[in-house]
């Protein structure tokens, strides 16, 4: 079976390193005969505030819409994203927010409070971009947004992380390293 994959750009900014990140990861796994579709959050136009909680959904608007195809299409889904403030830019949580819905992702059993995974059989790869170093965002920072992403997000819906990687420090590095990650990301992609 043809790997289908979803790469989301969490950066709102696609020319970001980020954004480079992305586009090398996506030419490496084109190159090995996967699927590939590429959704860019800066890109889409929707609301990233869920105003009214889950007591009232909010129409979804067609970015999002297609967002939803697109991850049903998917077996393997790439996150490429900085780390702000510990954690994901708001523009993706927002996007979860909206499109990780009840009756999409996860439903509840009527009395139930652990709720049904509804996107098993799916992976997802996490790339992140930091200025902090890595054994300070584990050691002392205790990873907080690596573990929100992973267990309170993907896999409360079903989808396994199967590999976390840090790009860290951004802000300190020179052209050669990020050169260096640039090809790490393109065999990332191949490799998949």
């Amino acid at each position: 079976m043809k790997n289908h994959i979803l790469v989301i750009l969490g950066h709102p900014d696609k020319n970001s390193f980020c954004g480079s990140l992305a586009k090398a990861y996506i030419d490496g796994a084109k190159a090995s005969g996967s699927e590939v579709r590429e959704i860019q959050l800066g890109e889409l136009e929707f609301d990233p505030i869920l105003w009214n909680g889950y007591h009232k959904i909010q129409e979804l608007e067609p970015d999002l819409e297609k967002a939803q195809e697109l991850i049903q299409w998917s077996n393997h889904i790439v996150f490429v994203y900085p780390n702000w403030w510990g954690a994901m830019p708001a523009l993706m949580k927002g996007f979860f927010d909206r499109v990780f819905l009840p009756g999409f992702a996860f439903k509840y059993g009527e009395g139930s409070s652990i709720p049904e995974k509804l996107l098993t059989g799916r992976t997802a790869q996490l790339m992140v971009t930091m200025d902090t170093p890595a054994w300070y965002y584990r050691w002392i920072f205790h990873r907080p947004g690596h573990n929100q992403m992973k267990r309170t997000i993907l896999e409360f819906c079903g989808i396994k992380v199967t590999k976390i990687s840090e790009f860290t420090p951004i802000q300190a590095s020179s052209q050669a390293q990020r050169e260096k990650w640039i090809a790490l990301a393109k065999e990332y992609g191949a490799n998949t």
